[in-house]
C-alpha cells in the first residue's frame, strides 16, 4: 500500500505520471520501430520540445558538451562536470538511468534537482504538452524524451553556464541529438551493446555514435579499434568537424600520478577523455586568458599511421587535477561498507566492461586470496535488463571465486506501490522473474561445467 507519507512528498504524483509515458525498456521498442528514418524522429523531438514552449535555437544558449559511447560515457561525462564545477561555473548534467531516483538524471552542480523543482518543471512541462495535443500525431513524448525535454527547461530556467548531456542510446537517432550547436562532443569506448537498434558490429555502433558529430563542433574520441575508429573519422570527415583521439592519461601526468574519484583502470580512458572536453569548452568559451591554461604545448604524433590526430597535451590545472580526484559517480566500481558486509558495486552489463570490472574487484579486494578457513564468504548479486547475453557475462565471473549467487530483478522492494522511482508499467514480475530463473540456471550450468 501506499503511505500517506508517500502521497505528501511533492514529486510523487508527478513521477507516477511520469511513469505512464513509458519507460526505459518500452523507450527501445519505440526506438527500434522508428529507427528507418532517423529524421522522422528528430522532427517528432522537435515538434515536441517546440508544444512545450522551446525552439532548438534556444538550447544554443546551454553551452552543451554532447557526449556519447558504449562504455564510460556517463563516468567521462562526471569527470568533466566535476572539473568544470571547480571554475565555479554552474553544472547541468542530464544523464540515464538512474539508480534510485528519477531526480538523478537532472543535476546542478553535482546534485539532483529537489523534488520541489522536479515537481514545478515536471507539471509545467507536462501541462504545456497536454494543452497542445494534436489528434494526428503522437500526443505525449515517451518517458526518455519528455526528461529530455523536461531537462532542458530546467537549465535554462535555472541558468546554468554550461550543460553536460549524455545521450540515451546510440547517438544518430537519439532524442538528445536534437542539439544543433554543441560547443564539444566526445564519444568513450566503443563496444556491442543494444545490437537490436544499432547494429551488430563495432563499425556499425561506431557509424551511429559518430551521429552526434556538427559542423565545426569539435570532438574527441579515446582509443578505439582500427575500424570502428575509421568509421568516426569518415564521421567527422562527413559532418564536418574535427576528431582528435585523446592521449594516454599518462602523458598528462609527467611525474605523477593522477589519484581518480573513479575507481579502476578503465577510469583513466574516461579521465583523459573529460580533460580534452573540459579544456576545449573553456577555450571555446574565452577562459584560455584565465592563466590556468596557459601551459599548452603539442602532442607527439600517434606512433604509425593512425586515422585521427592526436590531441594536445596539456598541463592541467590544478582546478581540472581537483575535479578528477573530487569525481562521484555512483553504482560504478563503487565499495560500501554495510557493518561486516563489503559491497562491490558496479553497472557494467558488456563483455568488455565485465572484463573490466573483474579486474577492478581483484584490485578493490587486494588483490588477496580467498582465505581458505571460511571466514569470507563471496556472493554474487547479479541483474540484467534487455537482451543481452548474460550466460556470456556471467562465465566472465567465474574468476572471482563466488561461494553463492543471487539472481534478482532490478526492483529495489517487493512491492513498488509506494515507490513510484521502481515502478515499471512495461514488464510484468513474472516476466522478470522467469529472466532471474534463467540466470540462475546458466549460472548452475557453469558452476557445473567448472567442476568437470
Amino acid at each position: 500500500m501506499t503511505s500517506e507519507r508517500d502521497r505528501m512528498e511533492p514529486d510523487w504524483d508527478a513521477i507516477r505520471t511520469l511513469n505512464t509515458l513509458q519507460t526505459n525498456a518500452s523507450y527501445l521498442e519505440q526506438v527500434k520501430r522508428e529507427r528507418g528514418d532517423p529524421q522522422v524522429q528528430l522532427e517528432a523531438m522537435k515538434g515536441f520540445l517546440e508544444r512545450s514552449g522551446l525552439k532548438v535555437e534556444d538550447l544554443d544558449q546551454l553551452n552543451i558538451i554532447h557526449v556519447t559511447g558504449t562504455k564510460g560515457k556517463g563516468s567521462a561525462c562526471a569527470f568533466t562536470e566535476r572539473i568544470l564545477r571547480n571554475y565555479g561555473l554552474k553544472t547541468g548534467f542530464y544523464s540515464s538511468p538512474h539508480l534510485v531516483q528519477v531526480r538523478e538524471r537532472i543535476r546542478i552542480n553535482g546534485q539532483p534537482i529537489s523534488k520541489e523543482l522536479f515537481s514545478k518543471y515536471f507539471w509545467q512541462v507536462y501541462n504545456r504538452l497536454e494543452e497542445t495535443k494534436d489528434p494526428a500525431y503522437a500526443s505525449m513524448p515517451a518517458y526518455f524524451r519528455f526528461l529530455t525535454i523536461m531537462a532542458f527547461h530546467v537549465f535554462l530556467q535555472e541558468k546554468v553556464d554550461l550543460a553536460v548531456v549524455e545521450v540515451g542510446i546510440g547517438g544518430a537517432y537519439d532524442c538528445t541529438n536534437i542539439v544543433r550547436k554543441p560547443v564539444v562532443c566526445g564519444v568513450s569506448s566503443l563496444g556491442i551493446d543494444h545490437t537490436s537498434i544499432l547494429g551488430d558490429t563495432m563499425e556499425k555502433i561506431a557509424w551511429q555514435k559518430g551521429g552526434i558529430f556538427k559542423p565545426g563542433v569539435p570532438a574527441f574520441t579515446v582509443p578505439q579499434p582500427e575500424r570502428p575508429l575509421e568509421v568516426l573519422r569518415d564521421r567527422a570527415r562527413e559532418s564536418p568537424c574535427p576528431l582528435y583521439l585523446c592521449p594516454d592519461l599518462g602523458a598528462y601526468e609527467e611525474d605523477k600520478v593522477f589519484p581518480l574519484g573513479l575507481a579502476g583502470d578503465h577510469q583513466r580512458s574516461n579521465a583523459t577523455l573529460a580533460l580534452q572536453l573540459s579544456r576545449m569548452w573553456l577555450e571555446q568559451q574565452g577562459y584560455q586568458g584565465s592563466g590556468e591554461l596557459k601551459d599548452l604545448w603539442p602532442g607527439a604524433e600517434p606512433p604509425g599511421k593512425k586515422p585521427v590526430p592526436l590531441a594536445p597535451v596539456f598541463r592541467p590545472s590544478i582546478a581540472m587535477v581537483q575535479g578528477l580526484q573530487d569525481a562521484v559517480w555512483l553504482g560504478r566500481t563503487q565499495v560500501l561498507q554495510h557493518g561486516p558486509v563489503t559491497w562491490y558495486i558496479d553497472g557494467a552489463h558488456t563483455t568488455s566492461s565485465v572484463q573490466a570490472c573483474v579486474r577492478w574487484f581483484h584490485q578493490a579486494a587486494l588483490n588477496e586470496e580467498k582465505p581458505v578457513d571460511g571466514s569470507e564468504v563471496r556472493v554474487l548479486l547479479f541483474n540484467a535488463t534487455g537482451d543481452r547475453d548474460t550466460a556470456a557475462l556471467l562465465k566472465l565471473l567465474l574468476p572471482c571465486q563466488f561461494d553463492y549467487a543471487v539472481f534478482c530483478p532490478n526492483f529495489t522492494e517487493v512491492s513498488t506501490v509506494g515507490n513510484a522511482d521502481q515502478q515499471n508499467f512495461t514488464v510484468t514480475l513474472e516476466n522478470v522473474l522467469t529472466r532471474c530463473l534463467e540466470n540462475q540456471k546458466k549460472w548452475n550450468q557453469l558452476m557445473e561445467e567448472k567442476k568437470v
